[in-house]
């Protein structure tokens, strides 16, 4: 039988974690993770909670030229679709900028004891796993979705994603050009219930 180890209190990773700010993806440049750390940073966010061990999600690297040709897809998806031409470009630039993003697909699996719900946040998980295994591993990181995520002609023509996948997120990876500034967070007492009984 192994043994395991008892936890040991980590007040430098608490620290991280009540300090953690994601960076805007427009601000960030290369150089990039190479392939052995962006695999370092894929193997922990593998690591997220996933009940029923079903990993309802998969990852999706965008290198350069990959993220060149979504750009000039969501520009002629956008324009199909009749969404504002200024919405489309932003949407446009953020991969037209970008020199690494992971897509993180959301692929449920049928389920009897797992709820389709379960899985998608597990997914969700995936996504905030990869952005703080990136920053705590000193890059800039930022989560971002946009219409693309879920927009069926998008994710068949980009990404060749089945029909009941989608993205949860396209998670920006490189070196950050600026820092960003503090931003407001909850105040605690207005999102929690406390109940003892």
């Amino acid at each position: 039988m192994t043994e395991i180890a008892p936890l040991i209190p980590r007040p430098d990773v608490l620290d991280f974690l009540l300090t953690r700010r994601s960076r805007p993806a427009k601000t960030l440049t290369t150089p990039v993770p190479d392939r052995a750390g962006l695999e370092t940073l894929l193997a922990a966010a593998a690591r997220s909670p996933d009940h029923g061990k079903l990993e309802p999600w998969r990852f999706i690297v965008l290198e350069r030229g990959a993220n060149l040709r979504l750009a000039e897809l969501t520009r002629s998806k956008g324009a199909a679709a009749g969404i504002e031409p200024e919405k489309v470009e932003k949407n446009a630039r953020s991969f037209a900028d970008a020199h690494l993003v992971v897509a993180v697909v959301a692929s449920p699996k049928p389920s009897d004891k797992v709820p389709e719900v379960e899985q998608v946040l597990s997914a969700g998980a995936v996504c905030l796993a990869l952005v703080n295994a990136g920053l705590a591993a000193g890059w800039g990181a930022n989560w971002l979705t946009g219409w693309m995520a879920f927009d069926r002609p998008f994710l068949s023509e980009g990404l060749c994603l089945a029909d009941t996948e989608f993205v949860a997120g396209f998670i920006h990876l490189g070196t950050e050009t600026a820092i960003p500034p503090e931003r407001p967070r909850p105040e605690l007492a207005a999102i929690t219930t406390w109940l003892d009984a």
